[in-house]
């Protein structure tokens, strides 16, 4: 006769290994719920092993909490938190970027919902027109503004002089000398005479301002057009959006990929 217990039937021992996952939403349905395709689609994902949950990589069958758990494709979190907000924003000239301005002039939170409370991801001149990001999300707020992750910021640029040389242009693809150091390479072109597009990836006070001084040319008008994958030629001054999920997921993973700058001086509350 055998004293060995007998073995649990496997339904039972699945259910055991069940209760003994944590609880929530199953892993593939938040997945699917923010863009990533299908449930299989996602299954296959999480069973790639390039799912995580909280650093961990994830295994088929794994529940997560909307609130709590950090979940991240490649790398790259998703937004799993229901009550995360993104906005994109093309801010006019005339409006601030702090939640209280100090001359009592417009701010921009004054031009999306109230509820929940944003803050604005970087910032931009009062005089600096263009595209913002504004969220409730802190830990992708800093990720996207802070210039070790080098996401890039696109400009629109009107200079006084009339055509920029070649030379000036070729200065501020090298880097120009600014009072805090020289500012890294940008990418410049000039669509048209008085024109420059410009990309970079710092986020210094005023950056693209003096970088065009230092060249020789006042800026008359400054309006950004991108951030890092996101631009919108039909959003007017003063409206807003939600980002779209294509469009966070976007963001998040150029964040994640993207190269540091070479310059440590730059600073996550800079203006342009």
């Amino acid at each position: 006769m055998n004293d060995q217990p007998l073995e649990p039937p496997l339904w039972e021992q699945m259910a055991q290994r069940s209760a003994e996952l944590p609880q929530g939403e199953r892993l593939q349905k938040v997945l699917a719920a923010t863009g990533y395709g299908s449930r299989r689609i996602c299954e296959d994902l999480i069973a790639a092993g390039r799912v995580t949950v909280n650093d961990e990589v994830a295994i088929l069958g794994r529940r997560v909490d909307a609130v709590n758990d950090l979940v991240a494709v490649d790398g790259a979190p998703i937004g799993v938190r229901p009550d995360f907000v993104y906005y994109l924003l093309n801010k006019p000239v005339g409006v601030g970027t702090t939640a209280r301005d100090t001359h009592q002039r417009p701010t921009v939170i004054e031009l999306v919902p109230t509820t929940p409370r944003v803050f604005s991801v970087g910032r931009l001149d009062v005089d600096t027109e263009g595209l913002l990001l504004l969220t409730n999300d802190g830990n992708l707020a800093n990720r996207i503004a802070h210039p070790s992750h080098g996401i890039e910021k696109e400009y629109l640029v009107e200079v006084s002089g009339g055509q920029v040389s070649a030379g000036a242009i070729r200065a501020l693809r090298d880097g120009v000398e600014l009072e805090d150091g020289m500012s890294a390479p940008a990418k410049v072109s000039q669509p048209e005479p008085g024109v420059l597009r410009i990309t970079i990836h710092e986020g210094r006070n005023r950056q693209v301002r003096r970088m065009c001084e230092a060249v020789g040319h006042r800026v008359t008008r400054l309006v950004r057009t991108r951030i890092g994958p996101i631009s919108d030629r039909s959003l007017q001054p003063g409206m807003w959006r939600d980002l779209s999920s294509d469009e966070w997921r976007a963001v998040t993973e150029s964040v994640a990929v993207a190269t540091a700058p070479t310059d440590a001086s730059s600073t996550i509350d800079a203006r342009e």
